[in-house]
């Protein structure tokens, strides 16, 4: 199996999942399954490097497609949603649906779990109804024959009557196979006959008189299924057959009048929608039963003690919470200890290009603005950010990446689903609140995988309330500074990691009171139910979490922050050295705001640092550094000490540093994050709104706390 390195570079127009193939012979696969089967895996195994994410077109919903070349022949995957069903009660099996009906591909592979097959099926029964072009992957052979369950892949495409292939994805084992029966299905090698589910008498009566009625040009589903969804009374595929065939019953006087005919005798026998759809599913489900049963053996019936044993502590009521709050303190001890040692050679690795830099200015006779602008601004600027922040990112997220591929996550989110359902919430946004503790933008985009809009909405505001990558080493250095400066060697940082623990405690907390808040004010509503599949413990792949890690996410947020960063270094140095009589630009603006920010325990450059910052976090303290040091230009101290000094010497008290970790908890996104609210929310005012919400919240409470201290004279 060979793979380019050339991107598709496929784009989304407004009407269709636009897909480019790199030549007009490529063959079209869609990717199906249920949630936490390897799909993902069995996509980036196929198409490695050759990949690109987009939106599906008028949906909050990715989807990533990538490239792969088998036996001299071109693939084009689409990695369409996972989802448990194609029966489009939320956007996810919509746009997955939509896809294997009216998205044209060659083939459709559903990717199944040879761990819980039976359940995994359901999706195979209801995929085979739509098209008859199906491969059917079954994956997670490994963990199947470790957990002592054997399947019959020969017996199992007899009774499906499509092609099967066993793999295991993270091994890449079985991959060849899948693309052989793939490209033998496209090239036409292979006549399926897939199995047609039989329902009871009266359902298959009323789909006898009315799918001769359906006629339709084009490509198209079966028309059998078509039947059945018309009788369910299936609103979004109305919708989308009129766009796609321009089937409309309304319409269609022949296909009007059967239709009627058939829902009059279903009446008749006493089966309404509701009850239809039922039988429809009860059917489903027992086809899948009977099935499994015939194709799986398992020698141990308890194969699954192990995880049952973990999730009654991992998600018990008296453990669950200490835990997860316990692996967090680990996580930020073990980012607070490494990234010291990596961050100061960074940065020593900047100052010495920053001399090379600074010497050959100097042999242009370049002007001495033209160096401050390009290297003291921005060049400074630049080397603070990734001096900051790589180090921590490239701890972070792997530890987190490494929870994610233990099948820790969903844990999570079943020990908070209660608490989020208290709110009015829902229980995803503990994924989606996880996702912003690395980049508050990437935790918005994760909150497509909230199905309702108001409670997405909700997931949206609150995301910025958990501190994202770039605040943790402003927290980090006032903890450090200010609270466990008394202790020394591995006890300070072990101190520093509990009381930033707090801190996040302290977020997670504000997330649920705005989140309840906003559910009973501007976001009225009921918290909705949702499936949440706890996936089985899964040995870790650390080679590709490393990978994933450090590419997809670090370096990813990283550039993201530096492209912010270098601007704004330079309208930083250009306000610090243009001066308005004896004062620069920057040291009147604060001058201005001191003021007001005096009620909240700051003073003028703190605030104007939180300003300026708007573009990137990370260079807050390096704002604050420059402003009371008054040269002009960021500089660096050579430790938390000096700096600490420096502080106190501008006024800084307990209560200055834990006022400005609280609105460093809670207030505006990021500019980064804000881009990326608009784009997701497709709304000025939502977006402005997510900005509101957590800036009044933390102005509120920094004003509270700060006249309560002043009212009882602790400062």
């Amino acid at each position: 199996m060979g793979l380019t390195n050339q991107s598709t570079g496929a784009g989304v127009s407004t009407s269709e999942l636009v897909i480019q193939r790199l030549s007009p012979d490529d063959k079209i696969i869609a990717l199906a399954g249920n949630p936490n089967v390897g799909k993902s895996t069995v996509f980036n195994s196929l198409t490695g490097l050759n990949q690109h994410t987009g939106n599906w077109p008028g949906k909050t919903v990715t989807n990533a497609q990538g490239y792969c070349r088998h036996r001299d022949k071109g693939f084009v995957l689409v990695d369409i949603p996972g989802t448990y069903s194609l029966m489009a009660s939320s956007v996810e099996e919509e746009v997955a649906r939509d896809f294997i009906c009216f998205g044209n591909p060659d083939t459709v592979v559903v990717v199944t779990d040879a761990t819980c097959l039976e359940r995994n099926l359901n999706l195979v029964l209801q995929t085979l109804e739509i098209t008859n072009r199906v491969v059917v992957c079954v994956n997670l052979l490994d963990e199947a024959r470790r957990k002592g369950i054997s399947i019959d892949l020969d017996e199992l495409s007899r009774l499906l009557g499509v092609p099967v292939a066993g793999t295991s994805a993270r091994s890449g084992k079985g991959l060849e196979e899948l693309m052989d029966k793939v490209s033998s299905l496209t090239d036409g090698k292979i006549n399926p006959a897939p199995l047609v589910i039989g329902y009871q008498e009266d359902i298959e009566a009323a789909l006898k008189i009315l799918t001769p009625a359906i006629e339709v040009n084009g490509a198209t589903p079966n028309r059998r299924w078509l039947a059945l969804r018309l009788l369910e009374g299936d609103d979004t595929l109305l919708k989308t057959l009129k766009e796609k065939t321009e089937l409309d019953p309304q319409e269609n006087t022949a296909l009007s009048t059967s239709l009627e005919r058939a829902k009059s005798l279903l009446e008749q026998a006493g089966i309404n929608r509701e009850v239809f759809r039922d039988r429809i599913v009860s059917r489903l489900v027992s086809k899948a039963e009977a099935i499994s049963s015939r194709v799986v053996s398992c020698q141990n019936k308890q194969y699954n003690l192990r995880d049952r044993k973990l999730d009654r502590i991992l998600t018990s009521r008296r453990y669950g919470i200490p835990i997860m709050i316990a692996l967090l303190g680990l996580i930020f001890w073990l980012t607070i200890t490494g990234a010291n040692y990596p961050s100061e050679a960074l940065y020593n690795a900047f100052y010495w290009g920053e001399q090379r830099l600074a010497e050959l200015f100097t042999l242009w006779n370049a002007p001495a603005w033209l160096y401050g602008l390009l290297v003291a601004g921005m060049y400074r600027t630049l080397a603070w950010v990734i001096s900051v922040m790589l180090p921590p990112m490239a701890i972070f997220f792997p530890m987190f990446t490494l929870l994610e591929d233990l099948g820790y996550l969903p844990r999570i989110a079943f020990n908070l689903d209660n608490f989020f359902k208290k709110a009015c919430a829902h229980g995803k946004q503990a994924l989606t609140m996880c996702m912003g503790f690395g980049c508050n933008a990437a935790g918005v985009v994760g909150c497509r995988i909230i199905d309702s809009p108001r409670e997405r909405l909700i997931a949206i505001i609150t995301n910025n309330f958990v501190p994202c990558n770039g605040r943790f080493p402003m927290l980090i250095a006032i903890i450090t500074m200010f609270f466990a400066g008394m202790a020394a060697g591995p006890i300070q940082s072990v101190l520093s990691a509990l009381i930033l623990t707090g801190v996040i405690v302290l977020g997670v907390i504000m997330t649920l009171l705005v989140s309840r808040v906003l559910s009973k004010t501007i976001l009225k509503g009921m918290p909705s139910t949702f499936t949440l599949e706890l996936p089985p413990y899964r040995k870790p792949q650390i080679g590709r979490i490393i990978i994933r890690s450090l590419l997809d996410r670090t370096l990813f947020v990283l550039g993201r922050a530096a492209a912010v960063a270098a601007p704004a270094g330079l309208l930083i140095w250009t306000m610090a050295n243009v001066y308005v009589g004896e004062l620069s630009l920057l040291s009147h603006c604060a001058a201005f705001l001191d003021p007001f920010a005096r009620l909240f325990g700051w003073d003028g450059f703190i605030l104007m640092a939180f300003i300026l910052g708007f573009p990137a976090n990370e260079i807050v303290v390096p704002i604050i550094i420059m402003s009371y040091t008054a040269t002009g230009s960021l500089v660096a101290l050579d430790n938390l000490n000096q700096l600490k000094d420096l502080l106190i010497a501008n006024g800084w008290t307990w209560l200055t540093a834990v006022s400005v970790m609280l609105f460093s908890l809670m207030h505006w996104p990021c500019s980064t994050t804000c881009w990326t609210i608009k784009k997701e929310t497709r709304s000025w005012n939502w977006t402005l709104t997510s900005i509101l919400v957590p800036t009044l919240t933390g102005l509120i409470v920094c004003f509270i706390l700060t006249q309560l201290s002043r009212l009882f004279g602790l400062v």
